[in-house]
């Protein structure tokens, strides 16, 4: 399995939830391939956003081994599944697809939580204390991702 997660600059939901997931991957010891890209190229490059990274830190995950980069045509024939984190990424990415098989890949990742409400992940870059939040939000979307897809 090959999965992509995708948000507007690829610096704080996106890596986020790239961390979270390759933690969890790890832990049950499956063959997958976690990554990560943003929609925009504002920060192509650069680290995570230090907030992301510290509350990444503060559940045992390091993200300091991502760089943001932008999606590309060639990630949609790769990876298996591409997960947004709001509506704008999702009809994004939708776009960017060839063709309806890539179309067919696109999902929210919000749809893969299951006592969650919310349709997007809030993009916390304007709001200090979002990132909580958006780790909870992506902490249990990729338990939801686990449960359906690894068993």
């Amino acid at each position: 399995m090959k999965i992509l997660m995708v948000c507007l600059g690829n610096i704080c939901r996106s890596p986020l939830a790239e961390g979270i997931m390759k933690e969890k991957v790890k832990a049950q010891r499956l063959d997958w391939r976690v990554d990560s890209a943003g929609t925009g190229a504002y920060h192509i490059g650069e680290l995570p956003d230090p907030r992301s990274i510290e509350i990444a830190r503060q559940y045992g995950i390091d993200l300091t081994d991502q760089r943001a980069r932008k999606i590309t045509h060639e990630d949609l024939e790769e990876f298996d599944l591409i997960l947004t984190m709001d509506q704008s990424n999702y009809r994004h990415v939708r776009a960017l697809a060839q063709n309806e098989a890539q179309r067919q890949k696109v999902k929210s990742i919000l749809t893969f939580a299951e006592t969650n409400p919310q349709s997007e992940v809030p993009d916390p870059y304007w709001d200090d204390n979002g990132f909580q939040i958006v780790y909870d939000l992506l902490d249990e979307a990729t338990e939801g991702i686990l449960k359906e897809l690894a068993e």
